[in-house]
């Protein structure tokens, strides 16, 4: 939910009202105040899309000149051009730098790694952590997509402060990042420079039509020992998930390794478990046909008043309050 909120504020800073972008991205109102909630990818990735098009500006006016509407769209043209990963990902920063004034990149490449170093214009601030994360979602997703494969992160490091989001950015880069350093860059596994582009123009017509909506989240790093938990429990009914040492078995890793890699990352194997529940609930309230017992049932907790407890503390809200919210502004 701080990410949706961070994404809101970019449009409320430009006077758009955010209840029907949150209508259009099916994102119930209710659950913006809890920290704690959670929307789908494809939802964030439709409200992305809303908010870009509603500004006319890709960038959502984070930098002095507006990325219209339909650059994203040229940019793929220009770079679907290329022949290999290389020139896709230079012609995707060049095209970057054409149409943004104050934040820019350039490209140094060596045996161990390709690197992406930001620069701001003099006499601008600091671009957020958002600003960065939108830069990079935009080229990387956009590469990603062009060779076929998930392009390895190894390194992030910017100038800004570290986000209130700062788990979720991880997932979205890699876990190796640090924050108020001299310099902006990201480190990308050097493999994917040979590797051909295999879109085509009939591939790119199917790309286009939700992008870049539809890779927000899509490049994820799925390396991250949080990403592999959830993978492992999320394969399982939520009454056969495994403690801590089964799961560290299943991952081939220590159980002490797997608990000081978690504690890295910011999370632990409970804290994640209580956050699939805590998804799973949300996602199957929107089930109007299931009752708030089946619902507790089905993610784990013995007692339905146990899970009301703990759906408050997720949300802020009892569970058939949250449904009758969502509900009634999925009818407006």
């Amino acid at each position: 939910m701080s990410l949706v909120n961070e994404t809101l504020a970019l449009a409320r800073a430009r006077k758009l009202d955010a209840t029907p972008l949150l209508e259009a991205a099916g994102i119930a109102r209710a659950t913006l105040a809890t920290p704690g909630a959670r929307v789908s990818a494809a939802q964030y990735g439709a409200l992305w899309t809303v908010i870009a098009r509603a500004l006319d500006d890709e960038f959502f006016g984070q930098d002095s000149h507006a990325m219209k509407s339909g650059s994203f769209v040229a940019m793929t043209h220009a770079a679907l051009g290329a022949r290999t990963g290389r020139r896709a990902l230079q012609r995707a920063v060049d095209f970057m730098r054409l149409v943004l004034d104050d934040l820019a990149a350039h490209i140094d490449i060596d045996e161990t790694r390709v690197r992406i170093t930001f620069a701001h214009r003099d006499g601008t601030p600091t671009p957020t952590m958002f600003a960065y994360a939108t830069w990079f979602i935009l080229v990387y997703g956009l590469v990603c997509w062009l060779v076929g494969r998930r392009i390895p992160l190894a390194t992030a490091r910017f100038r800004c402060a570290a986000p209130a989001a700062v788990e979720e950015y991880r997932l979205m880069f890699c876990d190796d990042m640090a924050f108020g350093q001299e310099t902006s860059y990201v480190d990308l596994s050097p493999a994917f420079l040979d590797l051909p582009v295999i879109q085509t123009p009939d591939s790119a017509r199917t790309f286009l039509r939700n992008a870049p909506g539809n890779f927000v989240v899509k490049y994820r790093n799925p390396g991250s020992f949080a990403a592999r938990v959830r993978r492992t429990l999320r394969a399982l009914p939520v009454a056969a998930w495994p403690d801590a040492d089964t799961i560290a078995h299943r991952l081939n890793v220590a159980p002490a390794t797997l608990r000081r890699r978690l504690k890295h990352e910011g999370h632990s194997c409970q804290s994640i478990k209580d956050e699939l529940r805590r998804d799973l609930a949300i996602a199957a309230l929107q089930d109007g046909r299931r009752s708030v017992a089946d619902v507790a049932a089905a993610v784990g907790f013995a007692e339905p008043s146990a899970f009301h407890r703990a759906f408050r503390k997720w949300t802020g809200m009892r569970p058939a309050d949250y449904r009758l919210a969502r509900q009634r502004e999925t009818a407006q």
